[in-house]
């Protein structure tokens, strides 16, 4: 090897087989990792020379380290494959990098001309933050980068990477990248449906309840919400904290459609890729089964189960993290099954990382069937604006700011035409229940409106979004009507940056 490489380390019955021989002198790797105190997905940093760096070892042991989230540690430890490739190619040991290094370093990660894939501040502000983190450990002195310093982090960074679609671009997507569909409207030929139910339900579920990856990802079947509101268009349900970025539970609420759609891959494709796994034994291999025996009621809600063992164990719902929800299993009518709401085709709990993958293929497929060759030859941070807005781009946290979006721009809409409050009355409103800001902030989870405001939808707050959404000024018994909602989308999209409106070209695919 010439690089630096990061092995991850892999989810219990994952690792494939081991040579009988061992690895390295090691009869038993995965009893000797977990010895060594490392956790599935934890890093190991391998030198150039092929031998693991005692020192980055200690360090993703470290408290420092071990007590980041999952993704988290992904995310650094890939920054700091970088910057070990970047300071080997000087022959320098990371612990005597100097401030000169990283300047250098993020010269050439930020402005370099002749670096193809140079990096936003945004994206820089989190390498630093990785690397300070590693040289404080280490107690580098002085040290070369400090997050805390105004220096040291980008002036054009920004809060967060907002990336909105309208209803109607999110149907496009999900038409060409999840459904198969060609210019026509109708699957193209050879595709390959043996998923689409599962990704279809997913992408709406999230869509409705404005849910992140991790949280609407980690889902048992029994907290798929059933409990309709008194109009009956929403369902509500209770998301357990520790699935959360802010480890607090906190209820959501998904369309009566979003959940349907949920319920018919429970009684479809989940249900076969179940029927499969259990035919060929997959759930007998797993190295930890924990059948569920009752879920309590009542404010904190727990699991009781019983393993393979015979041993009993229980725990509080809101307490059960992704990973400790895969082992949870029902007794169903051909034996155990998963209790974990999305499983692979192989019927086994998917990691919520790996939806992003499922995106990643969808955003190629629109791209295939949507741009020319001539346009896909040119990679889409090169391509022209006009070249990009023919093909959707999305992420898994596209559809929690399109959720956010949408529901500022109805909830407005609410307060401003359909009740028809004047100035007092919405001053009234918004003491009993909140303006706007408040309820999406509040459905979001997150701990400040100024977070929802700065984070998500600050960059529609210029438009004034009350007078666009409100019926045009009536005087005199005047009574105009106010555009539909298609039509208030597709005029942000028009005015406003950032936001996915495939407006021209949606008519030539489905025509």
């Amino acid at each position: 090897m010439s690089t630096w490489q990061v092995v991850r380390v892999p989810d219990p019955g994952r690792w494939g087989t081991l040579p009988a021989e061992g690895v390295l002198g090691v009869q038993d790797l995965p009893k000797a990792v977990a010895r060594i105190g490392l956790k599935p997905g934890d890093p190991v940093f391998v030198r150039p020379d092929g031998m693991v760096d005692a020192g980055l070892l200690n360090f993703v042991l470290s408290h420092t380290f071990r007590n980041l989230e999952r993704e988290s540690k992904r995310n650094y430890s890939t920054d700091m494959r970088l910057l070990l490739d970047f300071l080997s190619s000087r022959d320098v040991e990371w612990r005597q990098a100097t401030q000169q290094d990283l300047d250098d370093f993020r010269d050439w990660r930020c402005e370099a001309p002749e670096n193809p894939e140079r990096i936003g501040g945004t994206k820089w502000d989190r390498e630093a933050a990785a690397f300070t983190k590693l040289f404080k450990w280490g107690q580098v002195r002085p040290l070369p980068v400090d997050i805390s310093r105004r220096e040291d982090r980008a002036a054009d960074s920004v809060s967060s990477r907002v990336s909105w679609l309208t209803p109607r671009t999110w149907g496009l997507w999900s038409d060409v990248g999840l459904r198969g569909h060609g210019r026509g409207g109708v699957p193209g030929p050879g595709w390959d449906s043996r998923t689409e139910i599962r990704n279809t339900s997913f992408v709406q579920l999230l869509l409705s309840s404005a849910l992140r990856k991790q949280e609407g990802g980690s889902l048992l079947t029994f907290e798929l919400p059933t409990q309709r509101l008194r109009h009956g268009r929403y369902c509500h349900g209770r998301i357990a904290g520790a699935v959360t970025r802010s480890k607090n539970s906190r209820v959501f609420y998904a369309s009566v459609e979003a959940v349907g759609q949920v319920e018919a891959y429970i009684q479809s494709e989940r249900a076969w890729a179940i029927q499969r796994a259990q035919a060929a034994g997959r759930y007998e291999w797993l190295p930890v089964m924990r059948l569920i025996t009752q879920v309590t009621s009542g404010l904190n809600p727990k699991v009781e189960w019983v393993d393979r063992n015979g041993v009993i164990g229980e725990r509080q719902l809101s307490r059960l993290g992704w990973m400790e929800r895969q082992s949870l299993f029902l007794e169903g009518p051909e034996g155990p099954e998963p209790a974990y709401m999305w499983l692979t085709e192989q019927g086994l709990p998917m990691a919520p990382e790996r939806w992003n993958g499922v995106f990643r293929t969808a955003n190629l497929r629109c791209e295939k069937v949507l741009l020319t060759e001539k346009e896909r030859t040119v990679t889409r941070d090169f391509r022209l604006a006009e070249v990009r807005g023919k093909s959707p781009y999305v992420t898994p946290h596209s559809a929690r700011h399109s959720a956010a979006l949408y529901l500022l721009i109805v909830l407005n809409q609410l307060m401003e035409s359909r009740y028809g409050l004047s100035r007092a009355e919405r001053r009234d409103f918004t003491l009993l229940f909140g303006d706007p800001w408040w309820l999406v902030k509040t459905i979001l989870g997150h701990a400040d409106v100024e977070t929802t405001k700065r984070h998500y939808l600050a960059p529609v707050a210029h438009l004034q979004l009350e007078s666009i959404l409100a019926m045009a000024d009536a005087t005199d018994g005047q009574n105009e009507q106010v555009e539909d909602l298609d039509g208030v989308f597709a005029r942000l999209a028009r005015e406003t940056a950032g936001i996915q409106d495939i407006e021209f070209f949606l008519g030539e695919v489905t025509s």
